[in-house]
């Protein structure tokens, strides 16, 4: 039987959209686990950064440490089994497009004085960093099926100083869409049964989809969520169904 011999951290930063997910799946879990905010906590972060370890969420147990990306890894890390049924690749596909649809929709109605505002004061980032995040996700994953780049983060982690407008926005996030779109139409084998090789590890193809659908659908539920809150009126709302089926957090922040 798996014991855990040592306290389990968990280092995390509100409005990331893993930390949620990892803190509430070792919940479920019934793992217990001490979670730390390096932004409250800066020291914790030069801990991490003494191992090497520069992006959140990551587990540590002693001297073992994970990333949190992977829910599978996760679950494997702490010695439980994961009991989920993920949905069918051509499914994910379809609510992956849908998502960043109706994120381009929602962006497109975000007002002049919102655009450099933060939706929630506990996340140092704006209506407009987290608009283009939202398709960062998109652009990492084909760097990284189209290209090879291994270290993704470059990419969902880079802060756009250029992109400062709705139409600088949607002027990044159309050709995404559209890269997105000829990805999925050219991909002979709609299984995705292949490996992918990311920061945190190979990984199947499918679990990365995965992650990536449910990923941008938390954060374009982010921004539904608290627009929809500051700007009577707007169009073009997520319909919750989408949800179902993807291992979403059920928090929208922390």
């Amino acid at each position: 039987m798996f014991i855990m011999s040592e306290a389990l951290r968990v280092y995390w930063q509100p409005g990331c959209s893993s930390c949620v997910k990892v803190k509430e799946l070792l919940t479920q879990l019934n793992v217990p686990f001490e979670a730390i905010n390096i932004q409250e906590q800066p020291e914790a972060f030069r801990e991490l950064a003494k191992r090497g370890i520069r992006s959140v969420p990551v587990l540590i147990r002693g001297d073992e440490s994970i990333f949190g990306q992977s829910l599978n890894d996760v679950a494997t890390f702490v010695g439980k089994k994961l009991d989920h049924q993920r949905l069918p690749v051509p499914e994910l596909l379809q609510r992956w497009t849908y998502f960043l649809h109706t994120a381009r929709a929602l962006i497109a109605q975000i007002p002049d004085a919102l655009i450099d505002q933060r939706p929630v004061a506990e996340r140092d980032r704006t209506y407009c960093q987290l608009s283009y995040h939202i398709f960062q996700i998109a652009d990492s994953f084909l760097l990284s099926v189209e290209e090879g780049m291994t270290d993704t983060r470059e990419v969902t982690d880079a802060v756009l100083d250029h992109i400062r407008t709705v139409p600088d926005l949607l002027a990044y996030a159309d050709p995404i869409i559209a890269r997105h779109a000829r990805w999925w139409e050219k991909q002979a084998d709609k299984h995705c049964d292949f490996s992918i090789e990311t920061y945190y590890g190979p990984q199947d193809a499918a679990t990365v989809i995965e992650r990536s659908t449910w990923h941008t659908a938390q954060h374009a539920r982010q921004l539904d969520h608290t627009l929809g809150a500051a700007v009577p009126g707007v169009k073009s709302r997520i319909n919750p169904d989408m949800f179902v089926g993807l291992p979403i957090p059920q928090a929208l922040w922390q």
